[in-house]
């Protein structure tokens, strides 16, 4: 049988929950069957383009999609399209911006054409803008999503979403496939040593280390998690805040820090690739976000047995384990704080028997796909 070349398709390929998810199905597979190459809409360098490369992925780099003004997006893509005629398999990633791909790749009839959801959108909200929660231009980027996801299904032959609160934001009561945001289960495994050697080289042996992984964006709420950590450090002094990533928002919330008097007790470290060895370290993980799909951190979170506060916004389908809590973010920071402080225990014992039997593993789920994308060449 040929080798399969799938396109996926991304903005770029930084280490956010979809793009790491991809990249844990990419690893697993039998390359010599299935191969991807990603068309990404950044002319930068991304986090993980020299592992696609490695793993014998070619990366297609397209100027960022303009909603308004499409045209030139679509001449690129179809020049691009004559030139590559070896793609039967086109997966986007893009959300509500799935629909500009997806044209061009039926009209060069890829038989193909797969939408995926990654992430469901809270209403847009008046008194979220005006109490500065939200600024003006995430009101209209939202605004502008609401009216795209309208034409996502259009021109895709089928519809892929990471869970049910997603697929059912994005594709309403259309019938869709779950992909799961598989993990590599045993990364994730609670580690004493690696625990230990982590909390020594950040020198935290004797604090609770709270943790959080996401891009400073406005979505995951950080300055919301910064007012729940102060409330803490009111109750109890040993807390340190970890926070993983980068993004638009970090000076902002760096300085907030500074403003709140806790800046010496919160670790910004920015993008990294040991996420695994990282989470071992952190003894409780707080996810405040104001909309998510369903997060492949949470998934983490729980493989490393860490105990779990976050947003009840987020669906109840990333429930897996009986470590994670959900409030919600109408409540203040101290109620918060306070049912942190609530916590019997945070002694963890193994979890991962729990990710896997709940298909959570990426073994398992990437025969999954592999099959799937296996079938639709040899229809």
């Amino acid at each position: 049988m040929a080798l399969i070349r799938v396109l996926q398709v991304f903005t770029i390929m930084n280490r956010g929950g979809a793009e790491s998810m991809i990249m844990n199905y990419y690893r697993k597979l039998d390359r010599k069957k299935v191969q991807f190459d990603f068309l990404v809409h950044r002319k930068e360098k991304a986090a993980f383009d020299d592992e696609i490369e490695a793993l014998g992925g070619k990366i297609h780099r397209f100027d960022p999609i303009s909603p308004f003004f499409p045209k030139k997006y679509y001449n690129e893509l179809r020049a691009f399209f004559k030139e590559h005629s070896e793609y039967s398999i086109i997966h986007s990633h893009l959300n509500t911006f799935s629909p500009f791909p997806l044209k061009i790749a039926r009209e060069f009839n890829i038989p193909c054409r797969i939408a995926h959801a990654h992430i469901a959108i809270d209403k847009v909200n008046l008194s979220s803008f005006l109490s500065q929660k939200e600024s003006l231009k995430e009101t209209f980027k939202k605004v502008i999503k609401l009216q795209l996801k309208k034409r996502v299904k259009k021109d895709a032959t089928h519809l892929f979403s990471c869970g049910e609160k997603a697929g059912e934001w994005l594709f309403g009561d259309t019938s869709f496939t779950t992909m799961n945001n598989a993990i590599d289960t045993e990364k994730f495994k609670y580690d004493e040593l690696t625990s230990t050697t982590y909390k020594k080289k950040f020198n935290l042996q004797n604090e609770i280390v709270i943790g959080h992984i996401g891009r400073f964006v406005s979505q995951k709420n950080h300055s919301f998690l910064l007012q729940i950590f102060a409330a803490l450090l009111k109750r109890k002094a040993n807390y340190t805040l970890v926070l993983i990533g980068d993004g638009p928002l970090r000076e902002s919330l760096e300085n907030e820090a500074k403003n709140l008097k806790i800046v010496d007790k919160v670790h910004f470290l920015g993008v990294r690739t040991d996420i695994p060895q990282l989470c071992q370290m952190m003894d409780l993980f707080v996810f405040p976000s104001f909309y998510e799909g369903l997060p492949v951190t949470l998934i983490e979170a729980q493989a490393s047995s860490l105990k779990i506060f976050a947003s009840d916004s987020i669906t109840n389908e990333v429930h897996l384990t009986d470590n994670i809590q959900f409030l919600s973010i109408n409540k203040t920071a101290d109620e918060w704080a306070k049912k942190i402080t609530e916590l019997d225990s945070i002694e963890k014992i193994d979890q991962t028997e729990k990710i896997v039997k709940a298909n959570y593993d990426i073994v398992s789920n990437t025969l999954q796909i592999q099959d799937f994308y296996t079938q639709q060449v040899n229809i």
